[in-house]
């Protein structure tokens, strides 16, 4: 195994090109929803202070890679879920190991990814609110800024301090946070109720957006709630429904959504990458609320751990 790379966390981060992310995780999205992915539905084990997972998966054209990542509450940070772990990246053809990787920047990035194509396939024009300031947030709002850096986005926190240091990394970042605003209205509220798009990228362990802080045709993002929902039920309740996989809304808690459990019968979830191939609508209405809820996939770490591997190895996209 003397050829297999072994990437730390800044070598892999460095390697996530923001283009060639958005192209392999579209083509991920859409393999999931043709059904020419092979991935079992994620398992975890369970510990006193948090779950180890197990994510493997095969994606036709990208690869064959599983990622091995523990979630567990982080001491220093108070509400906040560490993400570490590995992603293995092996032959799809023989099967040797070709790489392992840091999971946290792979987990981030890839996550931010589906979500920032959701945003583009779904939410009208106008304000973008990016609500958190973990790792998740912060990839977030990097991607944004590689991808989109005219574009303002607002980071909304509860710590002013982090909410202002995240939104240093946008070249058109704002920042607000619980002690901006009116007492009936705090300034994370306020940001949301002006907002056409909310990337919600929390460790929420109950909701953190309200029904009515969202405006008519609202689109949110939402990709945090490992150990809770963060969207509370009316927002689901009254939005047009869309996930990476239906297991989403089929399968329960670690491999689904909280907020998509018990949804009544005849309820759909479209899945995002059938929007992307143009298979299936995405918004039909001006003023139709939408809501991405993101569990994450195992075909989107096969896609960023290509991206990687081959960004490392200086080969471009086949």
């Amino acid at each position: 195994m003397n050829d297999v790379l072994v990437l730390d966390r800044a070598a892999t981060a460095a390697a996530l090109d923001p283009h060639r992310l958005m192209a392999a995780v579209s083509e991920a999205l859409v393999a999931v929803a043709r059904g020419t992915v092979s991935a079992p539905p994620r398992t975890a084990a369970f510990a006193p202070g948090g779950l180890l997972g197990a994510m493997p998966g095969y994606v036709p054209g990208l690869g064959l890679a599983a990622k091995l990542v523990s979630v567990f509450a982080d001491p220093a940070r108070p509400g906040r879920s560490s993400h570490r772990g590995v992603v293995a990246l092996f032959d799809p053809e023989d099967g040797r190991p070709l790489a392992f990787m840091d999971a946290e920047p792979v987990t981030a990035w890839r996550t931010a990814a589906a979500a920032t194509h959701s945003a583009l396939a779904l939410a009208r024009p106008g304000p973008v609110v990016v609500v958190g300031t973990g790792a998740q947030a912060r990839a977030q709002v990097r991607l944004l800024a590689a991808l989109r850096p005219a574009e303002p986005v607002t980071v909304a926190g509860r710590d002013p301090a982090a909410a202002g240091a995240l939104a240093a990394l946008h070249p058109a970042g704002l920042a607000v946070s619980l002690a901006d605003g009116a007492e009936s209205a705090n300034g994370i509220e306020t940001a949301v109720r002006e907002a056409a798009t909310v990337y919600c990228c929390t460790g929420a362990t109950r909701p953190v957006l309200r029904r009515d802080w969202l405006a008519p045709g609202a689109h949110v993002s939402s990709v945090g709630g490992s150990h809770g929902p963060e969207l509370d039920v009316g927002t689901v309740r009254d939005a047009a429904l869309f996930a990476e996989w239906h297991g989403a809304a089929d399968t329960p808690p670690p491999s689904g959504a909280h907020e998509l459990q018990g949804l009544p019968e005849g309820r759909t979830v479209t899945l995002l990458g059938s929007v992307l191939s143009g298979e299936a609508p995405g918004r039909t209405s001006p003023d139709r609320l939408t809501v991405f809820k993101s569990t994450g996939h195992a075909a989107l770490d096969v896609a960023a751990a290509y991206v990687v591997h081959r960004t490392v190895l200086g080969r471009p996209p086949e």
